[in-house]
């Protein structure tokens, strides 16, 4: 019996149907996508590449502790806790708010004793204006009493103008050190803070400041600008002797604020390599150079994290 195709079926055998190619479809969606994921982390690293120099300017001030024995510390200085800290330079990209969060960290350190390492500000009539904030904002509370030195960007052109910031710090109790020492008396005893008047802008007589100190005294020579080093190692005390500061600290540098970039900026061009940073001991002086707190020229910084210092001395 012959099979019924229906009215409008072909005479010839049924017409197999060809079978269709597979789609690529899904393998060039996942392409796209591994695209899209590498387009977006690569996006993610270069944001994180452009931010985070201005990230670790802003946000990763760190507080460097330091504990330094001699034999040439007073007894009763034992255990005296310093905090140093240098380079604020208040302004635009260093705010008020910042400027009181400093203070709040310095107390919360339980210093005995402050010392600042200038280039407080921006320009001479800025570091004025630092000063005032300062006089309203809550005290440094240190047993010891506070002092400072002036940095290049605080100097004022005039005798006016230099009385005046020194008359600003004072009102905001902290004692400026322009070419003179200061005695710190505890207990029965006593240590010696000498500041140096400026390299760069000011009138530094660091023969006369070496004079004024004993081979007795324990002398923490405060000075803004590193460069100072090797001529104050020439210098003598009183008595004619060499090594006349025990602990030297200074500023200025900023580590060089940029690292792989610092030539670029030109921060500090007068200071040797060998003081660019960091601790180190020449003769039978120990001294630092302060990464500072602020930024000069870029609000940036690149491996070289702002910084303030807790210095424990210790006789033993």
């Amino acid at each position: 019996m012959n099979e019924y195709r229906g009215k409008h079926a072909p005479k010839g055998p049924w017409a197999v149907a060809a079978t269709a190619a597979p789609s690529r479809r899904g393998k060039h969606q996942k392409r796209n996508r591994k695209r899209r994921i590498g387009a977006i982390i690569a996006a993610c690293v270069l944001l994180l590449v452009l931010a985070w120099p201005f990230a670790e300017a802003r946000f990763m001030l760190s507080t460097e502790r330091t504990v330094i024995a001699s034999a040439d510390l007073p007894q009763d200085a034992n255990h005296l806790r310093i905090v140093y800290l240098s380079d604020i330079h208040w302004g635009f990209w260093y705010s008020d708010g910042d400027a009181a969060g400093l203070i709040s960290r310095i107390n919360g350190l339980r210093p005995d004793l402050v010392l600042f390492g200038g280039d407080y500000a921006t320009d001479h009539a800025s570091a004025v204006q630092f000063f005032h904030l300062v006089q309203a904002l809550p005290d440094i509370r240190a047993r010891y009493g506070v002092y400072g030195v002036i940095g290049e960007t605080d100097c004022g052109e005039t005798l006016f103008e230099q009385t005046q910031l020194r008359d600003a710090m004072t009102a905001a109790n902290v004692i400026p050190l322009v070419n003179r020492t200061e005695t710190i008396q505890i207990g029965s005893s006593r240590i010696i803070v000498a500041g140096l008047d400026d390299t760069t802008k000011g009138t530094p007589d660091l023969r006369g400041l070496a004079r004024s100190v004993s081979a007795s005294d324990y002398v923490i020579f405060l000075a803004h600008n590193p460069s100072v080093i090797s001529d104050a190692q020439q210098a003598t005390d009183r008595s004619g002797s060499l090594g006349w500061f025990d602990l030297g600290l200074f500023g200025h540098t900023h580590g060089g604020q940029m690292m792989y970039f610092s030539g670029m900026l030109e921060i500090a061009p007068d200071v040797p390599e060998r003081y660019r940073s960091g601790w180190l001991t020449e003769n039978r002086s120990t001294m630092l150079i302060s990464r500072g707190v602020g930024t000069s020229v870029v609000p940036m910084r690149l491996l070289c994290t702002p910084q303030i210092h807790l210095i424990e001395l210790t006789s033993n």
